[in-house]
């Protein structure tokens, strides 16, 4: 039986900054994941979606000695822009621009692929002693009792520890082993995930082109092979998006680029397509005995206004902030964690549950309304600044 203080189910973004951010407090931690860490974005796991790293985030990758490394492959996104095209034909009818400068002198974040990103901070974990990553690796079983969790492993030694984290996913093993219900809401959409060129440059414009079905979004990348380039997001009944993970690149390409509304002129895809569930699920507790959910294990939501990961990080700052007044793994501070953060997942997961029904909405009385709430949005400037501040997820002291 090996010991470690913290162990983490999950090594994607969130575990491993989990571990990183717990590690930094000098405990001991381990984190555990299926899959490996992948070196290119042609690796057949490479996950090719992009996260856009809002300001807090990126405050503490720097803090975490990270952003050097991270920052060559970081594009600014300097303006939000919501484009309304539920006019006849699909035909943009109105742009509102949010632009980072109205708020501060920082851009609203910066967007990094996943792939790259788990594969720097898995860099950095190897650099440091008392923290310990194993990849294909999964947990098989959970015990806890007052003093400590007990966890089996499929291809290694069991571990106790102080605290053990669920990071590992929307179907979390640890979650459902420790008796936590997860309510779902289904909408019948799937994202697809890819990356395009594109014949116009994006000038740090991440843009969100709503119509019916859900969003098509275009989030700025560093140029591809000398040509601008884009990660896209491209939100959709399912049954359509099942059709169009099957038809050919060229009419593929002629899609997106309708879909888009032209924004940055003809669309090329130079990736895989990715396909991808939309769900909304929210944990009913964030803690049980010895056990905290951090990200995705804890709270699900439709990838608009870049708040998932964002919520993750404040998650990994909450549980750290209790573990120092409260000590591991104990009840006063899983207590501490839970009320830090389940009014604020509340609140975000009902935000961002409204804002993809809008965007969903094929009724057009409901798409004028989605119209009038974006113009009364961007038109009134105090308004306007309460929702960028809002949305940048800055935790509230």
């Amino acid at each position: 039986m090996k010991q470690t203080d913290i162990f983490i189910s999950g090594g994607g973004i969130a575990g491993l900054l989990a571990a990183l951010a717990l590690g930094a407090e000098r405990y001991n931690v381990t984190c555990v994941d299926p899959n490996p860490i992948v070196d290119n974005s042609d690796d057949p796991l490479a996950d090719l979606r992009t996260a856009a790293y809002l300001q807090p985030a990126q405050t503490l990758l720097a803090q975490l000695g990270l952003w050097d490394a991270l920052e060559p492959w970081a594009t600014e996104l300097q303006i939000m822009r919501l484009a309304d095209a539920g006019g006849r034909e699909g035909t943009i009818r109105e742009v509102a621009d949010f632009n980072a400068q109205e708020i501060g002198s920082k851009p609203f974040g910066w967007n990094i692929p996943n792939w790259r990103m788990r594969k720097i901070i898995a860099r950095e974990i190897e650099a440091r002693p008392n923290i310990n990553f194993i990849a294909k690796t999964q947990v098989t079983s959970v015990f806890t009792r007052d003093g400590e969790a007990r966890i089996a492993l499929s291809n290694e030694a069991p571990f106790t520890a102080q605290l053990l984290v669920g990071a590992d996913g929307r179907d979390s093993f640890v979650r459902e082993a420790v008796g936590i219900r997860a309510k779902t809401t289904r909408y019948g959409q799937k994202a697809l995930v890819f990356m395009v060129t594109h014949a116009w440059r994006h000038e740090n414009i991440s843009t969100e082109v709503h119509r019916s079905g859900g969003a098509f979004t275009l989030v700025p990348l560093p140029d591809y092979k000398g040509s601008p380039a884009s990660a896209v997001v491209w939100m959709d009944f399912s049954a359509e998006c099942d059709r169009r993970m099957a038809i050919t690149d060229a009419a593929f390409n002629s899609e997106a680029t309708e879909r888009s509304g032209e924004v940055l002129g003809d669309l090329s895809i130079v990736s895989r397509r990715q396909s991808w569930p939309i769900i909304t699920r929210r944990a009913a507790r964030l803690t049980a005995e010895r056990t905290a959910l951090i990200a995705e294990a804890a709270h699900v939501m439709p990838p608009i206004g870049a708040q998932g990961l964002n919520m993750s990080v404040n998650d990994i700052l909450a549980l750290k902030d209790a573990s120092l007044r409260h000590g591991l793994g104990t009840s006063d501070m899983l207590r501490d964690y839970e009320r830090a953060r389940e009014g604020d997942i509340m609140l975000r997961q009902t935000g961002i549950d409204l804002l993809n029904r809008a965007a969903m909405t094929r009724s057009e009385n409901l798409q004028a309304l989605r119209l009038k709430g974006l113009q009364t949005l961007h038109g009134f400037a105090p308004l306007r600044r309460s929702a960028m501040e809002l949305g940048l997820g800055a935790r509230q002291s």
